[in-house]
């Protein structure tokens, strides 16, 4: 099993969604977040001041899912998340060891 979390702009939430829902991905975890990478943050004006802002928003996505379905949701990510400008995200995979549904107490697999 893997967990697959991906860093991308707020605005392309939505379609990630629908992308990963016509996989058959059932369910995700998302959480708002700031940070950084190559963009450095950029520098803004409000009421005639420049500000600088470090931390950009973005929305990190969570999904444990079977290895057999790691390169189908990693094409639907990239898919959905592209924008081609800098800033787009990236995407991260880790191996589960266990996943145990609190409710069942069912494990591994048949608990994603």
């Amino acid at each position: 099993m893997k967990l697959v979390t991906a860093i991308i702009k707020p605005f392309k939430l939505d379609d990630v969604r629908e992308a990963l829902s016509e996989i058959a991905v059932q369910g995700m975890t998302v959480t708002e977040v700031k940070g950084f990478g190559r963009q450095k943050g950029h520098t803004e004006l409000y009421r005639g001041a420049e500000y600088v802002v470090d931390f950009l928003p973005k929305v990190k996505i969570e999904v444990a899912i079977d290895d057999s379905s790691l390169d189908s949701v990693i094409e639907a990510l990239t898919q959905a998340a592209n924008t081609g400008k800098v800033g787009d995200g990236k995407i991260f995979v880790t191996a589960l060891e266990d996943v145990i549904r609190i409710r069942t107490g069912e494990t591994g697999a048949d608990a994603v």
